[in-house]
């Protein structure tokens, strides 16, 4: 987030590209983006039978991932490394680059045990079957 007060570095000689570059150099911004975890974008579909959550992670490895199921609360963590160096020097630095996680809180119950996930293409698919629960609720008749 921009601290308010912060002068913008603009100089009318200056190109578009070189006024970005050189006030997200100097500025906190991208240090605070760096050192900052990323949300992972997801999606969550439901068939009959399950609920399947599709998260598309490019250029992360299989053992950076974690998951951890708990009753309706499916968290995924991992990490992406950047193909560049540091002191790279970027014209769109859009992609996000480090330590991410996603905390969903599954809209049905789900058979924990018979959770399934599988990475492929940098895509994880986790498909976790519903408890198929009554709907009907017993009403107990007391006479008095």
């Amino acid at each position: 987030m921009i601290k308010n007060n912060v002068p913008l570095p603009l100089e009318n000689n200056a190109d578009d590209f070189s006024i970005l570059a050189d006030f997200m150099k100097g500025s906190s911004v991208e240090s605070s983006v760096l050192n900052s975890e990323g949300q992972l974008a997801i999606d969550v579909v439901q068939t009959q039978d399950e609920v399947i959550i599709v998260a598309p992670m490019a250029g992360c490895k299989a053992q950076n991932l974690e998951l951890h199921l708990q009753n309706d609360v499916l968290t995924i963590r991992g990490e992406r490394q950047s193909p560049f160096t540091v002191d790279s020097d970027f014209f769109y630095r859009e992609c996000y680059w480090g330590k991410f996680s996603r905390t969903i809180v599954l809209p049905v119950e789900v058979k924990v045990e018979m959770a399934r996930a599988e990475f492929k293409n940098g895509i994880l698919i986790v498909a976790l079957p519903k408890t198929k629960v009554d709907g009907n609720i017993p009403i107990i008749i007391v006479e008095e």
